[in-house]
């Protein structure tokens, strides 16, 4: 595509009048000391952006062209200065201009966006959690997020919640956080205890000790194992230039391996399968410390029945501490894990929250159902691995 200026010297034709020998399609421009005119006869490959300005931009609409023409130099609503032009495969130019409303290229109108809804609110930037505040100027937050912490703020409870960063993080998620967290401890028990029974059946009553040790570790394990792959809103301020590599992987991972990132956020594949292998190395701390409480509470169960029943007392053998807390360990690490990451980020937040986000009651019992039965299911594989490597 190419474009021609005319410059004519003053005459006493008007404008309206155009030489035969300029195409129609081409630009005809009248140069007069006192003002510059313009008269543009349109081409299909040619579209105006419209200003109230003198000056305005001509944009070209061919793949591959630069970028803008001429333009203001503050880097308004178009233009800048003039931009680079893509590629032709989608990629932006690299001028100072482009078509961001606050003329940055940062995608800073969602900043607007959030500042309106304060506005509304009656509330201000500065009276929001400093890490919430921050996170918003850098426009990590979208305005959905804040309206949900404003909402969460109208509740005592959720308030004090809030003063917790990991809390804060993960209610700003998923509005049901603390509805799993006690679907999670409510049904543990129950199915915990069920699925203990179907696979020792007759030999439950006689391994009664060993199965209240089970229970115990699930009761303690059920919440990290909600809290740790549950998806957060990070709001984590950057570590610091002296930090090492390994702890700056680690700490730019999410939390859930397949949870959705926000606008502004995006995390690689190699950092997902690092909030595996992070989420995987807490839970087996926590299953290694929840299981030495268990088998150390079962132990002084055991000792108290052979205290009382001197019969029993070569029938009932004390459970092993280590192996059995190093054991659950590995279960959590690995079973547990892939578990919980799959029922967070993928059933929960990419499959039934986007399809029933409009209906909570109806969301809530279907993550309610899923867990249970996920809740069971890692109980069945934990008494067929506890029996394989020969702890129970």
């Amino acid at each position: 595509m190419s474009i021609a200026f005319s410059f004519l010297p003053p005459s006493s034709h008007s404008l309206s009048s155009q030489s035969p020998s300029i195409p129609k399609s081409i630009p005809s421009f009248s140069f007069s000391p006192s003002s510059l005119r313009l008269r543009l006869t349109p081409s299909p490959s040619l579209r105006i952006n419209h200003r109230t300005d003198p000056l305005f931009i001509l944009h070209s609409s061919d793949s591959t062209g630069g970028g803008s023409f001429g333009g203001h130099d503050d880097g308004g609503s178009f233009g800048g200065h003039g931009g680079g032009g893509g590629d032709g495969k989608g990629n932006d130019g690299h001028g100072d201009g482009g078509e961001s409303n606050d003329g940055d290229g940062h995608g800073h109108g969602g900043v607007n966006e959030v500042l309106l809804l304060l506005a509304q609110a009656g509330r201000s930037l500065e009276s929001l959690p400093a890490d919430l505040a921050n996170a918003i100027k850098e426009g990590k937050i979208p305005a959905s997020v804040v309206a949900r912490f404003l909402e969460l703020e109208k509740s005592p409870f959720m308030r004090w919640l809030l003063q917790f960063a990991g809390f804060k993080e993960r209610l700003l998620a998923d509005d049901l956080f603390l509805a799993k967290v006690g679907m999670e401890c409510g049904v543990g028990v129950f199915t915990k205890t069920a699925a203990e029974y179907d696979r020792r059946r007759e030999n439950f009553f006689n391994e009664l000790e060993i199965v209240f040790c089970d229970v115990i570790m699930a009761i303690l394990a059920d919440f990290m194992l909600v809290y740790l792959p549950a998806p957060t809103v990070s709001l984590r301020p950057p570590l610091g230039v002296s930090a090492g590599a390994i702890t700056k992987f680690f700490h730019n991972c999410p939390d859930n391996a397949f949870q959705v990132a926000l606008s502004g956020t995006s995390y690689s594949f190699l950092q997902r399968i690092g909030a595996i292998v992070r989420n995987g190395s807490k839970l087996f701390a926590v299953g290694t410390a929840s299981s030495l409480i268990g088998t150390a509470v079962t132990n002084a169960a055991i000792n108290a029945k052979k205290a009382v029943n001197k019969a029993s007392a070569e029938e009932i053998e004390n459970v092993p501490i280590l192996s059995t807390s190093a054991a659950y360990g590995v279960y959590m690490a690995v079973s547990s894990n892939l578990r919980y990451q799959v029922l967070a980020g993928i059933i929960e937040q990419r499959l039934l929250e986007p399809l029933l986000h409009q209906h909570k009651l109806v969301l809530g019992a279907l993550c309610f159902a899923a867990r249970t039965g996920n809740t069971y299911l890692g109980s069945l594989l934990w008494v067929d691995y506890a029996r394989w490597i020969g702890v129970q």
